[in-house]
């Protein structure tokens, strides 16, 4: 089974291109971000085209995440609860989005789609906004590696959203078999949490993606018992900005992630970072990060 994530930057600009990167890694399941479109502008057909069934999370032109999958998805859930809102009038972004897929165990496999807000600025609001959604992300998904699924409600039954009050809805971390899932944690988590991951560390002095509390706020996942699952398996950066030939230069960021549930880390066989998916008319500016995961 291979499972991808990818900052498309754009779904209906890049449509062919994601379709393409789909049959070339025979790709089971796709987590998508900054898709920038509504549901109803989504370009679903040439995914039913290709075999997937697509969920989509997007309210207007900005953001927004998708996950498109060719294995059965037993539910949804968007948002998280305790998710912080953004924008005048505030509300809770389109930036995660969690299916549940039937990968042969009797738990099933859930999979998130995540946009982490970008930060802008070290004294821009948005920087503690995106303190403030990590964090909420970290406590929502605890239960997976808590081993405890007392207080959550069983899975949502299957292809229905079950919202919560405010619009969360819950991770529905307890499976309608009474286990608990594996989970991956996927998508453009807009932080280095390394001095490596970035091609100068001098040139970010006093800029976002690298500062102690984005990599602390990173890092608290691994505390929690979550598992990192690409950067032992491969190395590269995934994201490389379309201004002064950083593409060229190889001048690029590793910001796009997978934190897997440590059984799931263990069925982890081979992890990729198609870089080539940078290059020609038309690329993203970020790249896929695949794991292929032993049944």
């Amino acid at each position: 089974m291979r499972i991808g994530t990818w900052n498309i930057n754009s779904a209906r600009t890049r449509v062919d291109r994601v379709i393409e990167c789909c049959a070339r890694w025979n790709l089971d399941v796709l987590a998508m971000q900054e898709i920038k479109c509504k549901p109803d502008q989504f370009p679903i057909d040439a995914f039913t085209d290709a075999g997937y069934r697509v969920e989509v999370h997007g309210l207007n032109q900005w953001n927004g995440v998708a996950i498109a999958s060719r294995l059965p998805i037993l539910s949804v859930s968007r948002d998280f609860p305790g998710a912080p809102t953004w924008g005048d009038p505030a509300r809770v972004e389109a930036r995660a989005l969690r299916v549940r897929i039937d990968d042969g165990t009797p738990e099933g496999l859930d999979v998130w789609s995540l946009y982490v807000p970008n930060g802008r600025e070290i004294d821009h609001p948005h920087y503690q906004y995106k303190l403030q959604w990590l964090a909420a992300l970290r406590a929502a998904v605890s239960p997976y590696v808590a081993g405890d699924s007392s207080g959550v409600s069983k899975g949502d039954a299957p292809g229905e959203d079950t919202l919560a009050e405010g619009g969360a809805v819950p991770p529905a971390t307890a499976s309608d078999e009474g286990g608990s899932p594996s989970a991956l944690l996927v998508g453009d988590w807009n932080v280095a949490p390394r001095d490596e991951d970035v091609w100068d560390i001098d040139f970010f002095d006093g800029r976002t993606h690298v500062t102690q509390p984005e990599r602390s706020a990173f890092e608290a996942f691994e505390a929690d018992g979550w598992v990192e699952a690409t950067r032992p398996r491969v190395t590269n950066y995934t994201y490389w900005d379309y201004q002064q030939l950083r593409f060229p230069r190889n001048e690029g960021m590793r910001i796009d992630f997978m934190y897997a549930t440590p059984a799931l880390d263990a069925r982890i066989t081979q992890a990729w970072i198609d870089r080539d998916e940078r290059k020609g008319k038309g690329a993203s500016d970020h790249v896929p990060v695949i794991v292929e995961i032993a049944h």
